[in-house]
C-alpha cells in the first residue's frame, strides 16, 4: 500500500483504463486533495460467466471522501461514466462536472438505480473554466463519435497537464463542428508539462476515417436497397444515429428506434438538439408493418451480440414485432469489442440464413472509430510539445506503441512513462517517475444487484461449472450404524446425460457406499464434514479417471 506523506509532487493514480480498454478512471492528487477524471465501466471478459460489467476498485479512496474535490466527466460513453451509480454508493455523493449531453445521459441512467443519492452535476462546455483548489480546469471541445466531448487543460501547482479525453481529428465530421486546431495551438503555447493522451488507436496506421466517408457509404446502401434497413450500433454513438436518421429522411423512410438504451439516448439528444429529425419521421416499432418495406428503417441495439439486446432477439426469432425476411439489409455500424467475436459471427450467420443482406465494417467503411490513429496522435504531440508524456486509455501494447510514437516526435525516452492500473506516478517540474508501491486496482465485478461480492473463488466455481458441469450426490446414512441406507441419488447437470451413463452411475454409487462406510466407521459420533470432504475429493478423482472431466462435486449427507 502507498504511504501517505506531505506532497510536493503531483500524484497521478490510474484506477482503470491503463492496460485495458474501458473502466476508465484516473485520480490526480496533490497534498491529499483528489480530483477524479471519469468513472467508467468495462465489458466482462469471456472467462467471467454471469458478470454484467466490471468497475474500478476504489479501495484507495476509502476514508478520503472529504478530500475528493469532485469528478470531471469527459463524455457520455459508458466506459467513462457507466460506473457512477455503483461507485457513489462506496465513495459518497461528490460534485461532478459534465457537458449538457453527458449530464443528461448520466441523470437518465441514474433513474434505473433506485435508492441512489441525488447527483450533483454542474454543466460545463467548450471554453468553461472552473477552480477546484489547488486545480484549475479549462474545458475544450474534442471530436469523437459522441457530441459534447471535452478535453481538459488542468493547471496544477507543478504545471499544466493536458488530458485529451477520447478524440480524433475529423476535418469533415457529422453533427458537430470540425476540430478547432487554432484553439489547440493556443493551449499548446501555454506550456504543457505533461500530456496524457488516449492510446486506443495507437497501433493503427494513418488517419481515422472521417464521418463524411461513413455517411457516403451508408448513403449507397440506402440508395440501392428497396427492402427494410435494420441498423445496429452502440446506443451512445449519437452522431451515427443522426446519420441514419438523416439518410432515412432523404429516402423517405420512417424510423423506428428499438432498445431501451437507444430510445433513452435519442430522447436525451433530441431534447438537447444533438439529434434533429423532421416531424413525423419517428414511428413506434409496432407500426412498421403499416408501411412498405422500402419506407422503413429500424435503428436498434445489439451490434456486439449481447444476449438480451434487440439484434440477438431478432436473430433468434424472439422479437415481438420484427422477423427477418428476404430483401432486408442488416447494417452492423460498429466495430467488434474484443471478446464478442463469436456472438457477432452468430448474428451474421443467422441473418444470412434468414435471407437478409448483411453489411459490416470489414466489407466497407460503415463505421469509423472515434479514436485517433497514429498520424493524429503524432499531430497532438507536435501541437502540445509536452515536456513529459503519459499514454492512457488502452491495452498495454497500445500504450507501448503510443510511447514509441512520442519518442519518434522528439520526446526523450526518460520523459516518457508507461504504467498500468494501480501505479502511483509522481510528477514535478524536473521529472516523472513511478513509486514502488501500488494501490488496489483489481476488477470489481457487478452481477445483478451485487457489487464486488463476486470474487475469484466464486468466479472460479462458475468457470468450473461452465466447463465440466455439476455432479450432486445425495446419501442417506444410518446415524447409529454409520452405513448407507438404500441407493445414493445422483443428479448431473452439464456433466453426463444420466440415461446414457448407467454403467458410470452404477460404479459411482458403489464408490460412494465404500467411501461413506469407510469414513463413517461404526457409527456413533461421526465427523460428517470429513465424510463430505472425502466424498468430494475421491468421487472427483474417480470421475476424472473415467471421463477426464472434473465436474463440481456437491455431496449431500442426510442422517436418519
Amino acid at each position: 500500500m502507498v504511504k501517505q506523506s506531505k506532497q510536493t509532487n503531483l500524484k497521478i493514480i490510474p484506477l482503470g483504463g491503463l492496460g485495458e480498454v474501458g473502466r476508465n478512471m484516473i485520480l490526480l492528487e496533490y497534498q491529499r486533495k483528489i480530483l477524479i477524471i471519469d468513472m467508467g465501466l468495462g465489458f466482462p471478459e469471456e472467462n467471467m460467466p454471469g458478470i454484467d460489467c466490471t468497475i474500478p476498485n476504489t479501495s484507495y479512496l476509502k476514508g478520503k471522501s472529504k478530500n475528493i474535490l469532485g469528478a470531471i466527466l469527459t463524455h457520455g460513453h459508458y466506459d467513462h461514466i457507466g460506473a457512477i451509480p455503483y461507485l457513489l454508493s462506496k465513495i459518497g455523493s461528490i460534485p461532478m462536472y459534465a457537458s449538457p449531453l453527458t449530464k443528461g445521459i448520466v441523470l437518465k441512467r441514474q433513474e434505473d438505480f433506485l435508492g441512489q443519492p441525488k447527483l450533483q452535476i454542474k454543466e460545463v462546455k467548450d471554453g468553461s473554466r472552473i477552480k477546484l483548489d489547488p486545480f484549475k480546469i479549462e474545458f475544450f471541445r474534442q471530436n469523437h463519435n459522441i457530441p459534447d466531448n471535452l478535453g481538459l487543460l488542468i493547471n496544477t501547482p507543478v504545471g499544466n497537464i493536458l488530458h485529451t479525453s477520447d478524440f480524433k481529428f475529423d476535418k469533415s465530421p457529422v453533427n458537430e463542428p470540425p476540430t478547432n486546431f487554432e484553439k489547440l495551438k493556443e493551449i499548446g503555447k501555454k506550456g504543457i508539462l505533461l500530456l496524457m493522451s488516449e492510446s486506443t488507436g495507437a497501433e493503427e496506421e494513418g488517419h481515422s476515417p472521417s464521418e463524411k466517408t461513413i455517411f457516403e457509404n451508408l448513403d449507397k446502401i440506402f440508395k440501392e436497397h428497396r427492402g427494410r434497413i435494420i441498423a445496429a450500433s452502440f446506443a451512445s454513438l449519437i452522431n451515427r444515429i443522426q446519420q441514419l436518421i438523416t439518410l432515412s429522411e432523404k429516402y423517405g423512410r420512417k424510423v423506428a428506434i428499438e432498445g431501451h438504451s437507444m430510445k433513452t439516448n435519442v430522447e436525451i439528444a433530441q431534447t438537447l438538439k444533438k439529434i434533429k429529425a423532421e416531424k413525423g419521421t419517428f414511428i413506434k416499432i409496432k407500426e412498421i408493418d403499416k408501411f412498405p418495406d422500402s419506407k422503413i428503417t429500424i435503428i436498434c441495439t445489439g451490434a456486439q451480440g449481447e444476449g438480451g439486446a434487440v439484434f440477438m432477439r431478432i436473430a433468434n426469432r424472439e422479437h415481438k414485432f420484427i422477423r427477418i425476411k428476404k430483401g432486408d439489409a442488416i447494417i452492423f455500424s460498429s466495430s467488434i469489442v474484443p471478446g464478442n467475436e463469436r456472438s457477432v459471427q452468430f448474428l451474421k450467420d443467422e441473418f444470412h440464413r434468414q435471407g437478409a443482406k448483411v453489411f459490416h465494417y470489414k466489407m466497407m467503411d460503415i463505421h469509423a472509430s472515434g479514436h485517433a490513429r497514429q498520424e493524429e496522435l503524432k499531430e497532438m504531440l507536435r501541437i502540445m510539445k509536452p515536456k513529459f508524456f503519459l499514454p492512457i486509455y488502452g491495452q498495454y501494447s497500445m500504450l507501448i506503441r503510443h510511447a514509441e510514437l512520442a519518442e519518434s516526435e522528439g520526446i526523450p525516452q526518460e520523459n516518457i512513462l508507461v504504467v498500468e492500473n494501480g501505479s502511483v506516478v509522481n510528477l514535478n517540474q524536473r521529472k516523472i517517475f513511478k513509486e514502488k508501491g501500488e494501490v488496489p486496482s483489481s476488477y470489481v465485478m457487478v452481477d445483478g444487484l451485487g457489487i464486488g461480492d463476486i470474487g475469484e473463488i466464486v468466479l472460479r466455481d462458475r468457470q468450473n461449472l461452465a466447463r465440466d458441469g455439476m455432479f450432486v450426490i445425495v446419501v442417506v446414512v444410518d446415524r447409529q450404524a454409520g452405513k448407507v441406507k438404500g441407493s445414493p441419488d445422483i443428479i448431473s447437470r452439464g456433466f453426463v446425460y444420466l440415461r446414457e451413463s448407467k454403467q458410470l452411475l452404477k460404479e459411482t454409487r458403489q464408490e460412494v457406499i465404500k467411501i461413506v462406510d469407510r469414513a463413517a466407521g461404526s457409527g456413533g459420533a461421526v465427523n460428517w464434514t470429513y465424510v463430505k470432504d472425502e466424498l468430494r475429493n475421491k468421487i472427483g478423482k474417480f470421475l476424472f479417471s473415467k471421463t477426464k472431466r472434473r465436474p463440481m462435486v456437491l455431496p449431500v449427507v442426510i442422517e436418519v
